[in-house]
């Protein structure tokens, strides 16, 4: 008889263990860390170029792109061989490869632009004697001292603008009507007499005062642009040319010279525009 053996069989159990791969790893740690780092440097960069000085930045700039005196072609010295060297502020390397600390921008002008300096001086003087001419300064008055109290002169980057402006007891033209005054015939033939010695351009605009109340048709439009008009026409009889006249228009009352008072009278006004060359 065969004994029966009372002990349980042995199982083995085997565990297979997959290795983490995709978003269970810790490779996308490493790429996140990176961005992070990025998006950090990139901040503190635009911190940096906002917190600093044109000056400053000059300086960072030249610190990381030094001016090393290295040449691949130019070499040997100003001997017996002739040669050229590029450590010598004097003797600059003839094939362009050399290095210099001078700055020829800032010495050698760009194409015209000595010219332009030029003009703009001239016109700077040219200015300045209207001016003195204008307000009676040059030790002739062209007008009388009531009309000199009209005349309103500044330079600005388009040109000497010279401003006639009206006031309560006297116009520059008669009450809602394109019609010139004595005053502003005689104050508009000096300004034709003075501009007659220069050739700039001329730019003529009329200015007007707001109505008080709310109109159907408001004519501060078209009046406007016809005082200007006028005024046109007494320069070409006073000696300016049409050729010189290069503009006339009317900005009705959208600019007053009193912008907290738009219904008063100092808004009247006539701008000619003396033009750069």
């Amino acid at each position: 008889m065969t004994a029966t053996p009372n002990a349980a069989p042995v199982l083995i159990k085997r565990k297979k263990i997959v290795a983490a791969d995709g978003h269970h790893g810790g490779a996308w740690k490493v790429a996140y860390a990176d961005f992070v780092t990025a998006m950090m440097a990139f901040f503190m960069l635009m911190w940096l170029l906002n917190a600093t000085s044109e000056a400053q930045r000059n300086g960072l700039a030249a610190y990381f792109s030094p001016s090393v005196p290295i040449s691949r072609v130019s070499g040997g010295g100003d001997g017996t061989f002739s040669g050229s060297t590029t450590f010598s502020e004097e003797n600059m390397s003839p094939d362009g490869v050399g290095v210099t600390e001078r700055k020829l921008t800032d010495t050698i002008p760009a194409e015209g632009e000595a010219e332009k300096n030029s003009e703009s001086a001239g016109d700077k003087e040219e200015f300045k004697e209207l001016e003195a001419q204008l307000r009676g300064n040059s030790g002739e008055s062209l007008v009388s001292d009531m009309a000199l109290k009209h005349i309103v002169t500044k330079v600005t980057d388009k040109g000497l603008v010279i401003e006639l402006y009206a006031t309560d007891h006297q116009p520059l033209f008669d009450k809602g009507t394109n019609r010139p005054t004595p005053l502003l015939r005689q104050v508009v033939g000096m300004v034709a007499r003075v501009s007659g010695k220069v050739t700039n351009g001329l730019e003529i605009a009329g200015h007007m005062q707001a109505f008080p109340v709310v109109m159907a048709k408001d004519p501060v439009w078209q009046l406007s642009t016809d005082r200007a008009d006028t005024v046109r026409e007494l320069l070409e009889r006073g000696g300016i040319p049409q050729s010189r006249i290069r503009r006339v228009v009317g900005h009705a009352d959208r600019e007053p010279a009193l912008p907290d008072q738009p219904t008063a009278v100092r808004n009247n006004r006539i701008e000619i525009t003396l033009l750069r060359h």
